[in-house]
C-alpha cells in the first residue's frame, strides 16, 4: 500500500474505485521452534512477487519479510508471541536492474486460540503491529501506523478424521486488518483478506501447503480507492524441537 507524504481532503474523489485486481505469489516460511516445555522461537520468512506487463502473478520481487518473536505456551491450545519484523520493500513501478529498497519496521505481539468443532480444529488469532513505514518519494519521511488484525481459520482434515501426520486438509480462513495513526483519516480498512490452502502434514514437525487469496482494502491517500488482488500462496511449516525426548510435550496447535 502506498504511503504518501501528505494526505489532504482534496485527495478524495467523490465516488469509491475499485481498482483493477493486480496478480502476486508469496512464498511463505513458518517457523516454530520449541526452545523449553513453554516457550518458542518464531521465524518466518516471506518472499513476495508482484506482476510486471509482461508477466503475471511471479513477475519481479516486490517485498521480502523477517519475522521473529519469542513466543509462551499457555496451554495446548493458547499462545502468545512478542516480536519484530523487518519488512524490505521493493519499488516495483521502477524499471530497469536499480531499484529503490526500502525498510520498514514493525513490533508485533500475538494472541492465538485453537478449539476443535468436530473433526476440524478452528483458530482465532489477533494481532497487533505498531509499523514504521515510508514511501518512494524522495522527500517521504516515516509515518508510525498501528495495524489491528483478526484471522479465523479452520483446518478440516480430508482423508482421516482428525488433524495429525499423513493427512490432507483443506483450510479456509478470513483475515480483516484495520489500521490507526495521524495519517489514517478516511482509510482504517487495510486489507480484508479472504484464502484457502490445501494442505499436506508429513510430521508433527513438517507441513506444506498451498493456496489462492483474493484481497482488498483503502487506499492510505484516498479512502474511496480500493485495491484489489490475487495471490497465489505456497506455505512450509516447520516445528523443530531440540530438547531431549523425556523433556517432549504432545504437539500444541500454534500453526499459522
Amino acid at each position: 500500500m502506498s504511503i504518501p507524504s501528505t494526505i489532504s481532503a482534496q485527495d478524495l474523489t467523490e465516488e469509491s474505485q475499485y481498482e483493477e485486481p493486480i496478480t502476486k505469489y508469496w512464498i511463505n516460511t513458518y517457523g516454530n521452534i520449541r526452545i523449553s516445555k513453554k516457550f518458542f522461537w518464531v521465524a518466518q520468512t516471506h518472499f513476495r512477487f508482484q506482476e510486471t506487463p509482461s508477466t503475471p502473478f511471479v513477475g519481479q520481487i516486490a517485498q521480502i519479510y523477517n519475522r521473529h518473536a519469542l513466543g509462551y505456551i499457555y496451554s495446548e491450545k493458547v499462545n502468545f508471541a512478542l516480536g519484530g519484523v523487518l519488512r524490505l520493500n521493493y519499488d516495483v513501478k521502477k524499471n530497469g536492474e536499480n531499484k529503490v529498497i526500502l525498510p520498514e519496521y514493525r513490533i508485533w505481539h500475538q494472541y492465538q486460540f485453537a478449539m476443535p468443532i468436530g473433526i476440524a480444529i478452528a483458530y482465532h488469532r489477533f494481532r497487533i503491529e505498531h509499523r514504521w513505514s515510508k514511501s518512494f518519494n524522495d522527500d517521504s519521511e516515516y509515518i508510525f501506523r498501528n495495524r489491528w488484525r483478526y484471522m479465523f481459520r479452520l483446518k478440516i482434515p480430508l482423508n482421516k478424521k482428525k488433524i495429525q501426520p499423513k493427512v490432507f486438509y483443506i483450510a479456509p480462513e478470513a483475515e480483516l486488518i484495520m489500521q490507526s495513526g495521524n495519517q489514517v483519516v478516511g482509510s482504517p480498512m487495510e486489507d480484508l483478506r479472504l484464502h484457502t490452502s490445501l494442505g499436506y502434514i508429513f510430521s508433527p514437525g513438517l507441513t506444506v501447503a498451498t493456496g489462492f487469496m483474493y484481497n482488498q482494502g483503502q487506499d492510505l491517500a484516498n479512502g474511496n480507492i480500493y485495491k484489489q488482488g490475487w495471490t497465489i500462496r505456497m506455505h512450509l511449516y516447520f516445528s523443530p524441537d531440540f530438547r531431549k525426548a523425556k523433556n517432549k510435550q504432545p504437539e500444541v496447535h500454534f500453526r499459522d
